[in-house]
Parts: structure tokens; sequence; C-alpha cells
């Protein structure tokens, strides 16, 4: 909705990893059956180290994943970032086929992303 919670964490916040969908589509990588590690969306790149290091779990842990890039998208990191935010950010989602109450996915894309956080959580 372009709003998130964007203006409730705390000044000390040192990573965000914002949880969406991964939108498909014509000339995108994202798929049903993985999880969406969004390298860049239409407010810019997100954090490089923390998106390196979400992709280097799911290699680590034989978790499928997908990088891509939406340049028609935002997310609530995004929008966290507009309000001021200074924390490193990083967006994963399941793969999704469409939006707003007609989206469609795999259990095994929601499995994944699940799984992909929890590992980023043990880390951490």
């Amino acid at each position: 909705m372009g709003h998130g919670s964007a203006g409730v964490f705390p000044e000390t916040l040192d990573e965000l990893l914002a949880v969406d969908m991964g939108a498909m589509g014509i000339g995108q990588s994202t798929d049903e059956f993985s999880v969406s590690i969004c390298a860049k969306d239409s407010s810019g790149p997100y954090h490089y180290e923390m998106t390196r290091e979400l992709r280097e779990l799911a290699e680590a842990h034989n978790i499928p994943y997908q990088i891509d890039i939406y340049p028609y998208y935002g997310s609530d990191g995004s929008t966290y970032w507009r309000a001021g935010g200074q924390a490193k950010v990083a967006l994963i989602g399941p793969g999704v086929d469409a939006s707003h109450a007609y989206e469609r996915t795999h259990q095994e894309s929601i499995q994944h992303t699940a799984h992909l956080i929890a590992q980023y959580l043990c880390k951490h």
C-alpha cells in the first residue's frame, strides 16, 4: 500500500528484511516454486551485502531461489527508506502469479521463503 510500518522502527535498527510477493512476468526470473530475492525495485537497489548473504544462505541450505529486479514495484522496505530509515534493507518473497486478491503460487515457494527467513534469523 506504500506506507507499511515505515514510521515505527527504532533508530537503532540495523537490518530490515522485508517479505512480500515476488511478482512473475515477462522478463522476470521469478517462478512459483522458489523464493524470490529482489536485488532492485523502482526505488533502486537493495543492500548488496544483505542480498548476497540471503543468496549464500539459500545456496548453503539448498533453498531454491531466483534473483530478480522489479522496475515497477516497491516494497515496505523502500517505503522505510523514503521515510528516512537508515538500516540495511533486503527483500524476499514467494514467487507469485498475479496480485491484489488473485495471487497464485505453490506451497513450495511459501515453504522456501519461510525456510530462508528461518535461516536468516538463526544466523542473526
